[in-house]
């Protein structure tokens, strides 16, 4: 019989790239309060944290790679706009990417 499984959760049997981005960072706030809390097990402890550390990292990675699209795709809608073919008035307002609390 092999010994079942003793975490209250399966977070970190999913890896962190399968998460979307609400995701992983649903997941890090709950492990932050959990190291607030002082509830982590300390058997647990630095799996949590290198738990954490990937998804920061890997969240930090997605914003790096989505400001980058961005900043490619902005002008090209912008030359959209200044079409001789339409007159379109396409207004570009900049974009701010969102990141968690506390992360950056």
């Amino acid at each position: 019989m092999t010994p079942s499984k003793q975490t209250p959760d399966a977070d970190t049997d999913v890896g962190v790239a399968d998460l979307t981005y609400s995701e992983a960072s649903t997941e890090l706030d709950a492990i932050i309060e959990e190291l607030e809390a002082g509830v982590i097990d300390v058997d647990r402890l630095v799996e949590r944290l290198q738990r954490a550390t990937a998804i920061v990292d890997d969240l930090d990675r997605r914003l790096r790679r989505t400001r980058m699209q961005v900043e490619e795709l902005v002008p090209r809608l912008e030359s959209v706009g200044r079409s001789e073919d339409e007159e379109v008035d396409l207004e570009i307002v900049e974009v701010d990417i969102v990141e968690p609390d506390g992360l950056f």
